[in-house]
């Protein structure tokens, strides 16, 4: 019992041995940055508000959790159909997981490699002649006969220095790096179709108002016409009034065309195809307006410590590291002596009959060292490539890091300026309306001239379309907050549900 317990000891001490020596560096997660905020000067504690849509006041809040679905935050039922039937359709999500699905296989390939012995069963039947001229004996008759051959071998690499385990480190950050695409793609899909949704939502609103101020300059352009004809007014009065009303129906067109491009890239998003854009149905898509939607009130800023811990960019380029990192351990290790161990049992015999009877047992047993000599610096050259890998790797995430931060610095002071701003193009607007419903009285009154007219047109219809460029600007910038914080994929409690395959499967 004591020498039993004593090999058991042994062995388990010489397996630890085994499973620590793993030549290579062992990888560490870089820090986060040390600082403590992300633009030049204190952020308000709230925005400036403004009447009108999309005009309130909003909070941010320090270190407050993003939801999963944070684009539920707009309440707008359609949004959410919408994003629900993309995330069950979207070719790029569904290349995402297949992507991911992959690695996952390479890795439980290598694992089996690595950790399992490899057991192999075979059987061979063949038919044989030979020569006694062979055996110096030419004047005894060739002989045939028949062989039958079954066996189980097996082999089995000893890991010493860790080549194999550094392999799956780097297959296992593989996977990491896959699953954090997956999840880019997931934010990127959610963000672009709140993002278009805004901007179909703020072309409505453009191309409505520049059909109103149309209508609004074809009545006064009969106005005009009529006191042309009365003597009331000159030549060149109409023809101002002509050439302004042209140049605002030339203004429709290009609005049009951008509605029907983003309705477009709207189906594109969700799966469709630009047909579906118009048709009615289920497989219709909703028609979205700005007064529709809900500006959040309240939005969360999460600490610089967490960003580069929950954006997916950061994420995967931190996984590329990792990987890079193991594959150092990987080219290290080849340069190190390999082990292979080897045995087959088996049954070897002239009939098939007597093939697992009487004396046609076989066996073997085997070791094989393979240290590696001279390969003209091959192995030195690979490592070495290995550690510049590493060291374009470091710089990128550094890079990535950067750009994560420059992002969330400039969506954050984007939704301090754009609340100033929408509150003064507010005001503008008031004030060009006051003033061409003044100089409107007047005209008709014949206080004014038809040139101050067109001036005050003009200028309503200009500070019309800005402020709903800055509406929509306000609700654009804050789903942008959302993306650049990394949209709360942690907080979603599952994997992201799998995009059912449009082809013949494989499997």
């Amino acid at each position: 019992m004591t020498r039993t317990l004593l090999a058991a000891g042994l062995a388990a001490a010489a397996a630890a041995l085994l499973a620590g020596c793993m030549v290579g560096p062992d990888f560490k997660r870089p820090q986060p940055p040390a600082v403590t905020g992300y633009t030049e000067t204190p952020l308000p504690p709230e925005t400036a508000s403004a009447q009108g849509t999309g005009g309130a006041s909003q909070r941010f809040l320090s270190d407050r959790e993003i939801p999963a679905e944070w684009w539920t935050l707009f309440h707008s039922p359609p949004l959410d159909q919408l994003i629900r039937r993309a995330l069950a359709n979207s070719p790029t999500l569904a290349a995402a997981q297949a992507s991911l699905r992959q690695s996952q296989e390479n890795r439980r390939a290598l694992t089996g490699e690595v950790l399992y012995p490899a057991v192999d069963a075979s059987f061979s039947a063949e038919k044989q002649q030979f020569s006694s001229a062979a055996f110096g004996q030419p004047s005894v008759p060739s002989s045939t006969f028949n062989l039958y051959n079954a066996s189980v071998g097996v082999s089995y690499s000893l890991d010493l220095f860790g080549g194999g385990r550094r392999g799956l480190e780097s297959l296992g950050a593989q996977v990491d790096y896959q699953g954090y695409q997956l999840e880019g793609a997931h934010l990127a899909l959610t963000a672009n179709i709140v993002t278009s949704a805004i901007t179909e939502a703020s072309l409505r609103e453009q191309i409505r108002a520049t059909k109103e101020m149309i209508s609004d300059l074809e009545r006064q352009a009969g106005i005009v016409e009529r006191q042309f004809q009365l003597g009331a007014a000159s030549r060149s009065d109409v023809l101002a009034q002509e050439t302004q009303l042209a140049q605002l129906r030339a203004t429709l067109p290009p609005l049009q065309l951008a509605l029907a491009q983003t309705r477009h890239q709207l189906a594109a998003l969700v799966g469709a195809f630009p047909i579906d854009a118009g048709q009615e149905g289920s497989a219709a898509l909703p028609e979205f307006r700005l007064d529709a939607l809900e500006l959040p009130q309240e939005l969360p800023v999460s600490l610089p410590s967490a960003v580069v811990r929950q954006r997916p960019d950061v994420l995967a380029s931190e996984a590329l590291l990792h990987q890079t990192s193991a594959d150092i351990g990987v080219a290290t290790a080849a340069m190190f002596p390999q082990i292979t161990l080897t045995g087959s049992v088996g049954s070897e015999a002239a009939h098939i009959s007597d093939l697992f009877s009487g004396p046609s047992a076989v066996w073997s047993l085997g070791a094989a060292l393979l240290q590696p000599v001279f390969h003209g610096g091959e192995l030195r050259a690979k490592r070495r490539a290995a550690v510049d890998a590493y060291d374009q790797a470091a710089a990128l995430y550094r890079e990535t890091v950067l750009l994560a931060f420059r992002n969330v610095a400039d969506v954050l002071r984007a939704l301090d300026l754009d609340a100033e701003r929408l509150q003064a193009q507010v005001k503008a607007e008031a004030t060009a309306r006051d003033a061409l419903e003044m100089t409107q009285k007047q005209f008709d009154l014949g206080a004014v001239n038809f040139l101050s007219l067109l001036v005050a047109q003009r200028q309503y219809r200009l500070t019309q379309v800005l402020l709903i460029q800055a509406q929509a600007q306000r609700y654009s910038d804050t789903a942008a907050l959302f993306e650049a914080l990394g949209g709360g994929w942690w907080n979603r409690g599952g994997p992201i549900p799998p995009v059912p395959p449009t082809a013949v499967s494989a499997k």
